[in-house]
């Protein structure tokens, strides 16, 4: 399952404007003239003409309802769930009634001459027997509608929980170096120890925000920046970050925190056991459906790559089920060694759709 966009209501109602609502309603109305049509054949021939009417007659119902349901669905919206039911009910009925009368008068004129031999046969017959499937359909659907929404709505409240846990679970261990580094900057330059304190504020409010799942790139951008820049003052010339940032779109929205930590893995198991240091290259590329964040830093020599790639995986574990999460099979996490320059790196490639979840 996937996050649904904040924007989208959570109305019982489905979007009956929509073609894909319309398609569903002539698919399912059609399967239920068919059942009808061959209820009402039984053990003789199938009656073609029987079927072709009688599903123009139900389409037209079935397509009229949708229509007036689908113009007045904002007012609906504010009216609430009791209420919203029965004006629905009564749209589909008043338009059962109206093509029913219809039907019945253009076949009085056919068939001026036959007498109806009992009262379900005639045409206030018809129009009470009409309403009375109508309501008892309309009713039955109606209920499927509002069970569907509930269990939505319940899997989507589960769904944010767990993003929501994970999310918390990003506690960056830097803090005590960051509040050292903040300790040894109070004296000698206030102005920078303030901008840090700022920071690791900003960060560390992110991390614990239940506001908003999803952020803007521009900000996640600026979180991935401070961060570096709280890691720069303390690992000062040892470490080198580069950043490769295209023009992008303003309004494109990632998950948030998800560069974050995977910086964080960079400078953990790249940077800091290295003496002389290393380098970390940020790069944003952009196709026409989707973003892709990708990280690279240099790793040692020597390194002990059981524990390493250990290390690493948490954090990529922990981004890999949010993107999961709230974009299914369309993001992803993928991570590389390769050589560069006589180096060992290791590369984080993070793929997010640009279109809403």
């Amino acid at each position: 399952m996937k996050l649904t966009s904040e924007k989208t209501d959570d109305f019982f109602l489905p979007n009956f404007c929509s073609s894909r609502a319309v398609f569903l309603l002539v698919i399912v109305a059609e399967l239920f003239v068919l059942v009808l049509v061959l209820a009402w054949t039984g053990a003789g021939v199938f009656d073609w003409n029987r079927l072709a009417l009688t599903s123009l007659f139900v389409q037209w119902i079935v397509l009229s309802s949708a229509a007036v349901i689908c113009t007045l669905r904002p007012l609906l919206y504010k009216a609430g769930t009791a209420t919203a039911a029965i004006a629905s009910l009564a749209v589909t009925l008043s338009m059962t009634s109206l093509f029913t009368l219809l039907s019945s008068w253009v076949l009085g004129n056919l068939d001026s001459g036959i007498q109806e031999p009992n009262f379900w046969q005639g045409p206030w017959g018809n129009l009470l027997r009409n309403n009375l499937i109508a309501l008892i359909i309309s009713t039955i659907v109606l209920r499927y509608f509002y069970l569907q929404n509930e269990l939505s709505r319940q899997q989507q409240a589960e769904l944010n929980s767990r993003i929501q846990s994970l999310q918390s679970r990003i506690q960056p261990h830097f803090l005590f170096n960051s509040m050292n580094t903040i300790a040894s900057l109070i004296a000698t330059r206030p102005e920078v120890a303030e901008q840090v304190v700022e920071d690791l504020s900003d960060l560390f409010r992110a991390s614990l925000d239940k506001a908003s799942i999803l952020i803007s790139v521009d900000e996640e951008l600026e979180l991935a920046r401070q961060y570096m820049n709280i890691e720069s003052l303390r690992f000062g010339e040892r470490i080198e970050t580069v950043w490769d940032l295209p023009s992008l779109p303003i309004e494109a929205n990632i998950p948030r925190l998800c560069l974050q930590p995977v910086l964080e893995n960079a400078v953990y198991h790249g940077i800091q056991p290295v003496p002389e240091g290393g380098t970390i290259t940020i790069t944003v590329k952009q196709e026409d459906e989707s973003i892709e964040f990708v990280v690279c830093n240099t790793l040692p020599e020597s390194a002990n790559t059981e524990t390493s790639e250990k290390g690493n995986q948490i954090a990529q574990k922990n981004i890999a089920d949010r993107l999961n999460a709230i974009y299914g099979e369309d993001a992803y996490l993928q991570t590389s060694t390769f050589q560069r320059e006589g180096r060992r790196w290791y590369k984080t490639v993070i793929h997010c759709p640009l279109k809403q979840p």
